[in-house]
């Protein structure tokens, strides 16, 4: 009985999907309510949606402070990295954990980062 446990518990564990942390690097982006998303080398990453999805752990989304490029009122961009889960098959930033804000010349001289516009 306790064998067929241990089995089932193994075929469980995986089919879970991983959760594993990554530290993801670029352009953080907030043009306007609600609507977050983190550009790096490997694509745009949803992280919010106004009306829609939000990724768990906002709360955790760095104060960017003086390194804050203001486009639209209060909303525009920054540079950072973030410890996030991912959801690589719809590009999108399931949990953050943390993260950091960087100067904007880490981005703007990043040569795997696109240019940012305004």
């Amino acid at each position: 009985m306790q064998k067929i446990g241990w089995v089932t518990l193994a075929l469980i564990s995986t089919a879970l999907p991983a959760t594993a942390t990554e530290l993801r690097c670029g352009w953080l982006r907030n043009p306007t309510p609600a609507n977050w998303l983190l550009t790096d080398r490997d694509t745009t990453w949803t992280i919010g949606a106004q009306g829609g999805y939000q990724a768990q752990g906002m709360e955790n989304i760095p104060d960017l402070g003086e390194e804050y490029v203001r486009t639209n009122v209060n909303y525009g961009y920054g540079c950072a990295c973030l410890e996030v889960v991912t959801d690589s098959e719809r590009d999108r930033i399931v949990r953050i954990e943390g993260g950091e804000a960087l100067e904007l010349s880490v981005c703007r001289t990043d040569p795997d980062l696109p240019p940012m516009r305004r």
